[in-house]
């Protein structure tokens, strides 16, 4: 009887695994797409490399692309249990880390954008130049380092010479040896979480001030700057909860490993999948100028084919 239980776990795992994975893949690929369609338009008109927050909205849309597809390859790997040298892993992971963070770092720097726009329009030429959003663009690679930095520094300094050599499933979770390195890792991601949540209350905070003493045109792109400021907000939300879910999954494993798959895959689709989205939601179809192009750029796709 035991035999023949564990035999129809197995087989129930099986296909939970089997119809989850195919779901994924579809919409990975739906939003890749759309991504792929987006950055396509953004090279199109010369006005879009030229601005501030078109750049940015690029950046992310270039990032979650990337990060998607580098995700749902180690999700696949992860499902069927497949192993790789650790060494190669660790590329993989730091890179994926980097652009995880890279992603909220973005929004957080638009989010100011905005501020500046709206709040500082007298100084918005200055500040948010090309020059000036090429720097920014290297502060926020600089700054969405030192979480793998760290993450990486203190696991060379605990993992053996053979660890190396070895053959494990390929995860983030394979840095962490001892408890007090996956503290640390929480310590560094908690400090960014609070500065990025800082800086969007104050720019929301000011943004109001002005919304609210705006007049005519001006109060309405005021307005709309706000709305843009509240989607980025929740946008980000969800990338930090995202932080969460490795603890959350941790301690669902404990209890039961089919748990654990549809929690992971709950997880992957509202906390990866959902704020990736966003991004075309925020800057890709609300934006006038961007929603026009896109337009008028698969219109001609269409004539053409």
């Amino acid at each position: 009887m035991a035999d023949n239980s564990s035999l129809v776990g197995g087989e129930s795992l099986r296909w939970q695994i089997n119809e989850q994975v195919p779901i994924v893949q579809i919409l990975v690929m739906i939003f890749l797409c759309i991504n792929l369609m987006l950055i396509t338009t953004f090279f199109k008109k010369e006005c879009f490399y030229k601005t501030t927050r078109y750049i940015l909205f690029a950046v992310t849309l270039l990032s979650d692309s990337f990060l998607l597809f580098m995700s749902n390859i180690m999700l696949i790997l992860s499902c069927f249990r497949l192993t790789m040298p650790v060494w190669l892993c660790i590329i993989i992971s730091v890179v994926v880390l980097l652009y995880f963070t890279v992603t909220p770092v973005t929004l957080t720097a638009m989010t100011l954008e905005r501020y500046v726009a709206i709040c500082m329009p007298l100084r918005h030429g200055e500040l948010c130049s090309q020059k000036s959003t090429v720097n920014c663009i290297l502060i926020i690679h600089g700054l969405s380092s030192v979480p793998s930095i760290v993450v990486l520094s203190i696991f060379f300094a605990s993992a053996s010479h053979s660890f190396y050599t070895q053959y494990r499933v390929c995860s983030v979770k394979i840095f962490i040896l001892y408890r007090w390195q996956d503290h640390i890792r929480a310590g560094v991601f908690l400090i960014y979480t609070m500065l990025m949540c800082i800086t969007i209350v104050f720019c929301y905070v000011k943004i109001m001030k002005v919304a609210k003493a705006a007049s005519g045109e001006n109060k309405s792109s005021t307005w709309k700057g706000l709305k843009t400021v509240i989607l980025h907000a929740f946008q980000l939300l969800l990338c930090l909860i995202q932080l969460l879910c490795p603890f959350i999954e941790t301690a669902v494993l404990q209890i039961s490993l089919e748990l654990f798959l549809n929690v992971r895959f709950f997880t992957y689709l509202t906390f990866s999948l959902a704020p990736r989205c966003l991004s075309p939601l925020i800057y890709g179809f609300r934006d006038e100028t961007f929603f026009n192009a896109l337009k008028s750029y698969v219109c001609f796709g269409l004539c053409k084919i």
